[in-house]
């Protein structure tokens, strides 16, 4: 089924995890990570010659205090989907209760279907996703089924903060750090993937997430760039991101976020459709 594997994907990536683990000792990491399909390699080098675990808890304790909170979250964002074969351009109508509900509605020309009409409801244990037009269906799988597709360890929370803007795979596991003028580089490594962390060494916001697998015989990376900052509520919210995501071949997804507001009420509701096809 590969429309739907590729339908499925797209849900992920729109909807687009704190880890607290006791931290090590630090160590020196002379070089961070080296990948293909990257943009280039990335070399730290430090050596810390204060309290580095105090440092550690300060870096972490600014990140946790950055992480956005919110009770309901609506966006209406652009979408650029450019990957080996073909791109695509929709516009993404999104709608969050805080670890409760996530729902989207795609429409745009989307798989080469102009006038799309797509919507998924997406909650802490369930998936279901339905076609409004042309071939009419509905899919209900569990949320492990997005984990599945992408290979990728998401959960609801992950899927939350990837939407909000927040940094995920934040592992306590910092292995290197380097400080900068102007930036906070933050090397971690968690069970699943190294993490290079770029922070904006004024305000801590994120500017750039890095993500290699741990595993090198995966090949898996992924970059994600975060831009045109604007301040909401206390705090920096980035309404424009670059996703970069490479295995066997590289998929690029940009996110512009046309219009957005926090703890307001639900703009877009979600009714499951009757006499629909069951996939």
């Amino acid at each position: 089924m590969p429309g739907i594997r590729k339908i499925a994907g797209w849900v992920m990536l729109l909807s687009l995890v704190y880890a607290c683990k006791p931290v090590k000792k630090v160590q020196i990491i002379e070089k961070a990570i080296s990948k293909k399909d990257t943009v280039q390699t990335v070399v730290i080098k430090e050596n810390p010659k204060v309290d580095s675990a105090a440092i550690i808890r300060d870096i972490m304790g600014k990140m946790v205090h950055r992480k956005i909170d919110f009770n309901t979250f609506n966006a209406k964002v652009k979408v650029d989907y450019i990957g080996a074969e073909e791109s695509q351009h929709v516009t993404a109508y999104i709608g969050m209760q805080k670890d409760s509900i996530i729902l989207i509605q795609l429409k745009g020309t989307f798989l080469g279907i102009p006038g799309l009409g797509m919507e998924a409801k997406i909650t802490p244990d369930s998936v279901v996703i339905v076609k409004l037009v042309g071939e009419r269906w509905v899919m209900k799988r569990s949320i492990s089924y997005i984990q599945e597709i992408a290979q990728i360890p998401f959960d609801f929370s992950t899927l939350q903060d990837m939407i909000i803007g927040n940094p995920v795979f934040i592992d306590s596991n910092v292995v290197s750090y380097k400080s900068t003028q102007d930036q906070l580089l933050v090397l971690m490594v968690g069970n699943v993937f190294k993490h290079l962390l770029t922070l904006d060494n004024a305000d801590f916001k994120a500017i750039h997430s890095k993500l290699d697998d741990v595993d090198d015989l995966r090949n898996r990376t992924c970059d994600i760039t975060f831009s045109n900052y604007q301040l909401v509520n206390d705090h920096p919210f980035a309404t424009y991101r670059s996703i970069s995501v490479a295995e066997k071949s590289k998929l690029d997804i940009y996110l512009d976020f046309k219009e957005f507001s926090f703890n307001d009420p639900l703009k877009y509701n979600f009714s499951l459709p009757k006499n629909y096809k069951r996939k």
